[in-house]
C-alpha cells in the first residue's frame, strides 16, 4: 500500500520541528492529528521513523534517511502545485520568514503593512529569533540576516536601510553622576549594560574613528539575552543604570526625547544593512516571489 502524501508531509514537519506541538503550530493543525498521521505512515512502511520521549522527538536512522530524501521531493511537489498560483489574479498562500528580533523591530514595520495591503491573500508568518538557524531546515521560505555570507544556492537581496550605526548612550543623570567618556577605553571604568546571544557569546563593543578601531569588553550590573530582553536593557539605561550600545534606530526615540544622551558619537561604527536570503531555484513559491518583487521595487526609496 503506497504511503499517503499528507502523512509524508506530516512526518517531515514533525521531524524538522523536533516535536508534534511545534509542528502543529507551524502547520495550523493539531498535535494529535500529526501523531496519528505519523503512526499511520510507520504502520504502512512497517518501520519506526521517530523515537518519541516526553522531552523530544528524534528521527530513527530509517527516519533520518527518509527525511533526507523526502525534503527536496516535497519541495518540488509544493513548487509544482504553486505553479497554479500564477494563474490567480493575486498570489495567495503563506510566506514564512525567519528574522532577527532587531529586523522585526526596525526593518519590517516599514515593509509589512504596505506588503499586506498590496497582497491581501498572502498570510505572512514571522519567526523572530537571534539564534543562527538554517532557514530552510527550520521550515521557512526565506530569512533576514545582517551579513552577506551566502549559504549554498541562496540569494541575498538588500532589504531596509543600507547603512546603520551602533549607538552608545546613557541617561543624562548617569553621565552627570559618573562623568562623560572621552575615549572608548574610558568605558572600562563605567557601568555598562551588555547583551548575550543565545549561543552564550558576548560581542565586544567596537568603535571606529579616522581608521582607528578600538574594541573594549566593559562590565556592568546587567546582562540581557539579545533580542528577547533588549528592551529591558534600554529601560535600565533610561533609568540611569549605565551605558548601553545598540542599534541607533532602536535608541533613536530616547535620543530624540532626551531620555538618553549620545556617548562617544564620533566613534560610532557604521555597518551594512540587512539582506533577505532566499533559495536561488528558478521557480519560487508565489508568496515569496511577490515579496521579492515588492522589496526590489522599494529599493530606490530605501535610505541609509
Amino acid at each position: 500500500m503506497p504511503a499517503n502524501l499528507a502523512d509524508l508531509t506530516a512526518f517531515v514537519a514533525v521531524a524538522r520541528a523536533g516535536g508534534f506541538r511545534d509542528a502543529a503550530r507551524k502547520m495550523d493543525g493539531s498535535a494529535s492529528s500529526l501523531s496519528e498521521a505519523v503512526r499511520r505512515l510507520e504502520s504502512t512502511l512497517g518501520v519506526r521513523l521517530l523515537n518519541r520521549t516526553t522531552r523530544s522527538v528524534m528521527p530513527t536512522e530509517a527516519g533520518a534517511r527518509l527525511l533526507d530524501r523526502l525534503g527536496p521531493a516535497l519541495g518540488e511537489v509544493e513548487a509544482a502545485l504553486d505553479v497554479v498560483n500564477g494563474f490567480r489574479d493575486r498570489p495567495a498562500g503563506t510566506l514564512r520568514l525567519n528574522v532577527p528580533v532587531s529586523a522585526a523591530r526596525l526593518v519590517l514595520p516599514h515593509i509589512v503593512p504596505p506588503f499586506l495591503a498590496a497582497y491581501p491573500d498572502i498570510r505572512l508568518e514571522i519567526i523572530a529569533e537571534d539564534s543562527f538557524v538554517d532557514v530552510l531546515a527550520a521550515g521557512c521560505d526565506a530569512g533576514i540576516r545582517y551579513d552577506e555570507r551566502l549559504e549554498q544556492d541562496m540569494i541575498a537581496l538588500p532589504i531596509g536601510p543600507r547603512v546603520q550605526r551602533y549607538a552608545t548612550a546613557a541617561s543624562p543623570a548617569y553621565l552627570d553622576r559618573c562623568g562623560r567618556p572621552d575615549h572608548p577605553r574610558d568605558l572600562l571604568a563605567h557601568a555598562c549594560l551588555r547583551g548575550r546571544f543565545a549561543s552564550g557569546a558576548m560581542n565586544a563593543w567596537e568603535f571606529e574613528r579616522d581608521g582607528e578601531i578600538v574594541m573594549v569588553e566593559p562590565s556592568g550590573p546587567l546582562v540581557v539575552r539579545i533580542g528577547a530582553a533588549t528592551d529591558l536593557a534600554v529601560d535600565a539605561a533610561v533609568a540611569g543604570c549605565g551605558v548601553i550600545q545598540l542599534f541607533e534606530d532602536w535608541l533613536r526615540p530616547h535620543l530624540e526625547s532626551g531620555a538618553l544622551e549620545p556617548v562617544l558619537e564620533p566613534w560610532w561604527q557604521r555597518f551594512s544593512g540587512p539582506f533577505l536570503y532566499y533559495p536561488g531555484r528558478h521557480h519560487l513559491p508565489a508568496p515569496l516571489r511577490a515579496f521579492v518583487d515588492f522589496i526590489q521595487a522599494q529599493q530606490p526609496s530605501m535610505g541609509g
